[in-house]
């Protein structure tokens, strides 16, 4: 078998074209890479249900705190009156019948303690008549890690914080906040951040992972998120600025993801929630750590039209509002001390400017006319025009801001044959229209082998931005809940392949992200994900190294590849003299294989594989049961390829 590349025909790789995408869900900001390990931490959470355009939005504000111990005399209350910030007005009222209870938090599932890690703790609290000490802290048997602190009694709120070492490890512990006599307290805006927190706020195991991927882009915050499940759920960047503890907390669009009658309309997850403490100068601030490009999105006015029939008309004044969320958060990215948002971000500090280039306009929307739920008759969405407004206006302000635009959430259908259609009329006209359109498929691994050549008849006229898509392995568990077999070997093998056709379309597809990036063991929503983690550690998943093997092996120009068997895929790029071949062998027998070119690629140096069984997959106790492996070259240009294997060649000349 023979892998053949010429340089008749070879296009440039732009930069950076491997990036990562963000959305909050599964857990992965609250519970995840916002490195908190507090649940409900300011007594803010909203219990959310029901069905398609009809959610229910219930204050619960006493989720994940509960009594302690559980029998304990301790009667809890959400008040709001006096509040400590009215962005977020609930607070809690213990009050004990007897000495040395109070209330613990959930903590997900619970407490985890690293061996000589430090953990800063905070809170708040106000007292008319109390006056004692409480005592706060992680408990096991007995306490962890935690002190003892005298309450001031004026009648005030007082911000308390300490920090403490742990001694010794632990796991599923539990927060206490313990009055050491009978009494009554107020408190609020807990927390509990580990010592080791990437730029004091992101878990770093989490961070490592996505580092380690050399991330060209990262989009954030989503994702349906940004839409919001009605229009008031949206997510709005200037509510994740300033203090945390004043960040306006919002109920979380996944939510009410699969709410079926069957569960009387809710889901296990319908305390979910965006506290809000990673917001966009986080965000921002984390590109840079990553030496990832931003690219946030935003609001076009039409809520997720899985989910929802809400959307401002093109007529409504309303519509100027999102339109200027769209340009003042490029003035909180780039513009000067002399400008309103600009002048925030200084404040902040980062007087610098964040260089934002790319700005997401929208989110899988597709031009429709869905059933009004005020008037039962259809309404046109106008998403074309809409998006036309937008683009207008953004580039009369910033005309070099590259405008990441959607072709819808499938591919191959009617929907995305007119997405494409319109973007290309504008194009034509207006080269600057569009820097690229998103594409998201999830697709059974067949569609992936299947379609690998896809891109090879795409027109040359508008780039392609895949910005979510994952082989959903049929049986595997990829439609339910917290599978993390779904990430096995064999959609990650498929996703090898039909990135092959990725690449050798560079002129084509200049950016792509695997999605969902993030799930928690036990809070998952949707899967398969690239990277899993629990309290407690993290590791990549499968399709995790194929990412990382094309971000970590990809040159400056991409070259006409063919293979002469059916189920070897290949790619070839090329940097410096360095030449990357990539080849998957997606059949179930070993084959050799021979590299041949008409231009000399010299040697193989080495070469970097992956490989196993299709049902095999990652897990915390086997986190590199699929990982990558460096095998010691027998021949120039020739090897063996073994069975369901993906391997990167290296040459030099």
């Amino acid at each position: 078998m023979k892998v053949n590349f010429t340089q008749n025909g070879k296009v440039p790789v732009a930069s950076g074209g491997v990036g990562l995408f963000f959305e909050d869900l599964n857990y992965d900001l609250d519970g995840g890479l916002y490195a908190e390990m507090l649940e409900n931490r300011n007594f803010e959470a909203k219990d959310v249900h029901g069905e398609w355009d009809h959610y229910i939005v219930e204050e619960d504000g006493g989720y994940a705190w509960a009594p302690c111990p559980a029998q304990a005399k301790v009667l809890l209350k959400i008040k709001t009156d006096r509040a400590l910030f009215p962005e977020n007005p609930h607070y809690m009222r213990v009050e004990t019948m007897e000495d040395g209870v109070g209330v613990s938090n959930k903590a997900y599932d619970g407490i985890y303690l690293s061996k000589g890690h430090s953990y800063k703790i905070s809170f708040y609290a106000r007292s008319y008549d109390y006056k004692g000490h409480v005592r706060v802290g992680v408990y096991g048997e007995d306490l962890l890690v935690g002190k003892r602190i005298k309450i001031k009694k004026d009648g005030r709120w007082h911000k308390y914080a300490f920090t403490v070492k742990a001694k010794a490890d632990a796991e599923r512990a539990q927060f206490r906040f313990l009055l050491e006599r009978a009494g009554r307290l107020h408190i609020d805006a807990f927390s509990m951040m580990p010592d080791n927190a990437v730029l004091g706020v992101f878990r770093r195991d989490l961070v490592e992972l996505m580092k380690a991927m050399n991330p060209g882009f990262l989009r954030f915050p989503g994702g349906c998120v940004v839409e919001g499940n009605n229009l008031e759920n949206r997510y709005l960047w200037k509510n994740s600025i300033g203090p945390v503890e004043r960040r306006k907390q919002n109920w979380n669009r996944w939510a009410v993801h699969a709410t079926g009658p069957e569960t009387g309309w809710r889901s296990a997850y319908s305390h979910y929630g965006q506290t809000l403490g990673v917001g966009y100068y986080e965000y921002f601030r984390l590109c840079e750590y990553l030496g990832a490009k931003p690219m946030p999105v935003v609001s076009v006015g039409i809520a997720c039209q899985y989910m929802s029939t809400e959307f401002v008309p093109l007529g409504d004044p309303e519509l100027e509002t999102y339109i200027q969320e769209a340009l003042d958060v490029v003035e909180f990215a780039n513009g000067g001390k002399d400008t309103v948002w600009g002048r925030v971000r200084a404040e902040l500090g980062h007087p610098e400017p964040f260089n934002l280039e790319m700005l997401g306009v929208g989110n899988e929307q597709w031009e429709a006319s869905p059933i009004q739920k005020d008037t039962g008759k259809p309404a046109p969405n106008e998403f074309y025009r809409r998006f036309e407004i937008f683009e207008k206006r953004i580039h009369e302000k910033y005309p070099d801001l590259k405008i990441v635009g959607t072709v819808g959430p499938t591919v191959g259908t009617d929907s995305h044959r007119d997405a494409w259609k319109w973007t290309r009329e504008n194009l034509e006209k207006n080269p600057n229209f569009v820097y690229v359109s998103d594409e998201h498929f999830y697709v059974p691994p067949q569609w992936m082998y299947d379609h690998a050549d896809v891109y090879d008849s795409y027109p040359r006229l508008g780039t392609v931005y895949a910005g979510e898509y994952a082989a959903h392995v049929p049986g595997s568990g990829a439609a339910g809940f917290n599978a993390p077999q779904s990430n096995c070997w064999e959609g990650a093998l498929a996703e090898a392949a039909f990135m092959t056709g990725m690449e050798r379309n560079s002129d084509v597809v200049i950016m792509k992200s695997f999605a969902p990036l993030f799930a928690r063991l036990g809070y998952t929503e949707w899967c398969p994900d690239l990277i899993w983690f629990d309290g407690k550690s993290a590791y990549g998943s499968a399709s995790y190294y194929v990412q990382l093997l094309y971000s970590q092996y990809t040159g400056n120009w991409s070259f006409p590849t063919a293979t002469d068997e059916k189920g070897i895929y290949a790619s070839v790029t090329e940097r410096d003299g360095t030449y990357f071949v990539k080849v998957v062998n997606a059949t179930d027998r070993e084959t050799e294989a021979e590299v041949t070119a008409d231009v000399e690629f010299g040697s193989m140096t080495r070469i970097v594989r992956l490989s196993g069984k299709l049902d095999a997959y990652n897990t915390v106790d086997e986190p590199t049961l699929i990982a990558p492996v460096e095998v010691a070259p027998s021949a120039p240009t020739s090897l063996t390829l073994p069975p369901y294997s993906f391997s990167v060649l290296i040459f030099k000349k």
